[in-house]
């Protein structure tokens, strides 16, 4: 049993440079540890790390990096170990490794690739950005639909290693084109001398290579799968695509949401890395235009200046007004844009969704209304503060709740279904950016319905 060395003593070994018993004590360690003493050292430092790591452990630790050290590392490494990491990596690993860096750095890189793996990488660098044609690998197992199950098994042996998954094998006509898979397990409970053809059914799903990367969320979310095959137009297989990719790509894809969804401009670094500068860009653009557009508010209670002066009661209720019409909103919102990331709904269904949130919004203003109207009727049993129209003013207040939370269902749910029609990410009709545009419509709906029920007792 390997003795386990402490992370205070290697880190002993790399400050005193001893590099001989440094690759010793890190023999007996595992590539998260070593991945996480890593991401936490400079650069020299994690370069002296992986020179000093076994084979065995050297691509197990690099792809569990982020992705922001594996490029400077990358940078820091000898060509010689940065040469082994790149043509040793999977090949859709590889390619989004480098679609994240400068086109100079990309170039230089290429350089240390084999014929081969340079040839592979150009190929799948060459699909449009965000594609499944940079998300597969053409790392897979194909067979011929007459072949016997021996033959298949030999062909695995020989060709699998290589496979990113053998789970499922292929089965491709004399052009290439796919024709169904089938699960590993299907081979090894039948006859040798039986033919593929025999374990054929013709059912399967499958990809294209021009499809968003977000199908692929929605298909593996679907279907119990652990790769999907990748296809042309022609139906030819390119590639496959795996469930760690897809997870992984779900996980970016939910970050950048959440950050849209809280105003702020998607980081392209972990929080903890990014420059101060390049985070105050990310976050001051949506906020200067949120600030500007709650400038409105004053603008519309401008507009009803004369109204509060002569019933000044109607101020005190106007945070609770544009708050439960900005809260309704950011629910509506925020339950639209996630049924939409998982397939729930599409533009198609807007008028179902319609119906539901008028219903909704109706179900929640009133029962927002009727506590905000027991509330008034509660404080003028024993208080004067809301002068003896108090009935009035409860009734303005409950049934401008009605209007301005339904106002903001409707707002919240229609927003994100408009920016998907009009080609835009529907998570920029964020929480914040909904709030802002239903407190300027609030006020108006307050003070109109205010206006209509007190005309000629306070108004």
């Amino acid at each position: 049993m390997k003795r386990k060395y402490t992370r205070e003593y290697v880190l002993d070994l790399l400050r005193a440079e001893d590099l001989r018993e440094l690759k010793k004590a890190l023999h007996s360690w595992h590539s998260p540890e070593v991945a996480e003493l890593v991401e936490r050292l400079p650069g020299e430092q994690r370069a002296l790390i992986f020179g000093s790591l076994p084979s065995s452990l050297i691509m197990n630790t690099f792809k569990v990096l982020d992705h922001e050290t594996q490029k400077d590392l990358i940078r820091d490494l000898d060509h010689s170990t940065a040469a082994k990491i790149l043509n040793e990596i999977q090949p859709d690993d590889r390619t989004e490794f480098l679609s994240e860096l400068p086109g100079k750095t990309v170039k230089e890189l290429l350089k240390l690739l084999s014929e081969e793996e340079r040839k592979v990488t150009l190929s799948l660098l060459g699909y449009p950005e965000h594609s499944l044609g940079r998300l597969m690998t053409p790392d897979y197992v194909a067979v011929k639909e007459d072949w016997t199950v021996k033959h298949v098994l030999d062909y695995v042996r020989t060709n699998g290693q290589d496979s990113e998954t053998i789970n499922v094998i292929y089965v491709v006509d004399e052009k290439g084109v796919l024709i169904d898979d089938i699960r590993i397990r299907e081979f090894l409970f039948v006859s040798p001398d039986k033919k593929v053809s025999d374990l054929m059914d013709h059912n399967f799903i499958s990809m294209q290579a021009t499809d968003e990367e977000e199908v692929a969320i929605n298909v593996f979310r679907k279907n119990n799968r652990v790769a999907l095959p990748v296809t042309d137009t022609n139906g030819i297989l390119l590639g496959i695509v795996t469930i760690d990719d897809v997870l992984r790509l779900a996980e970016k894809e939910e970050t950048e949401d959440i950050q849209k969804i809280g105003a702020v401009e998607v980081l392209d670094e972990p929080y903890m890395s990014i420059p101060f500068f390049k985070l105050m860009k990310k976050r001051s653009g949506w906020l200067v235009i949120l600030f500007v557009g709650e400038m409105l508010t004053a603008t519309a209670m401008g507009y009803f200046e004369d109204e509060i002066a002569k019933a000044v009661v109607l101020a005190l209720f106007v945070p609770l007004i544009i708050s439960s019409g900005g809260n309704s909103g950011s629910q509506a919102s925020t339950l639209i844009i996630r049924a939409m990331a998982l397939g729930e709904v599409t533009l198609k269904d807007w008028w179902r969704i319609m119906r539901r949130e008028i219903f909704s919004g109706l179900f929640l203003g009133s029962l927002l209304g009727a506590i905000g109207f027991a509330r008034i009727a509660a404080w003028s049993m024993f208080s004067t503060i809301y002068g003896p129209h108090w009935f009035l003013v409860a009734l303005v207040v409950s049934v401008s709740l009605i209007g301005v939370v339904l106002w903001g269902t409707l707002s919240g749910s229609m927003l994100p279904l408009i920016l998907k029609k009009a080609g835009a990410d529907p998570a920029v009709s964020s929480a914040p950016f909904v709030a802002t545009l239903v407190d300027v419509t609030g006020l108006v709906i307050y003070f109109t319905i205010a206006m209509i029920i007190m005309r000629g007792v306070m108004l």
